[in-house]
């Protein structure tokens, strides 16, 4: 059960990632146009969707993943701060970043607005989210590509 729902928790960073990229790149292509398609708001709302399932994964991980352990100590342990406190925080304001900008965006009156905060929300969280990410380069974390 662990290794599944690692794996997808894994595999999902890449579909979050590439929705990202095209719901900031749509939102800073489509800023000048006075148009906001049904569209437009679909590849957003997709974008915060994928990012909650992608939370809960990660919040049922946090529970029974052996990275995460809270023990006397955890703190000194680079791996236990990194999944236990760093990974988790960054995640969590990405999370909430990407839900506030899709709010305000559905909010806005201005068309450009809309896609302003996209870009300015969006742009934000993707930035927390690969700071976030155990990438293989990165040393003593242990984590792969997928």
């Amino acid at each position: 059960m662990y290794q599944l729902l690692q794996h997808a928790h894994s595999g999902l960073r890449w579909v979050i990632l590439i929705l990202l990229l095209v719901s900031i790149y749509n939102s800073i292509t489509k800023r000048s146009n006075s148009e906001f398609t049904a569209s437009d708001m679909k590849t957003y709302l997709f974008t915060m969707t994928f990012t909650h399932v992608q939370f809960l994964l990660g919040l049922i991980l946090l529970f029974i993943s052996p990275k995460v352990q809270f023990s006397e100590g955890w703190i000194k342990n680079p791996v236990f701060r990194f999944f236990g406190m760093e990974h988790v925080l960054l995640m969590v304001i990405a999370l909430f970043l990407i839900t506030l900008g899709y709010a305000r965006s559905k909010r806005a009156a201005i068309v450009a607005s809309k896609h302003k905060r996209i870009t300015i929300f969006y742009g934000i969280a993707l930035l927390l989210i690969l700071a976030a990410i155990p990438w293989p380069f990165r040393e003593g974390l242990g984590a792969g590509w997928f």
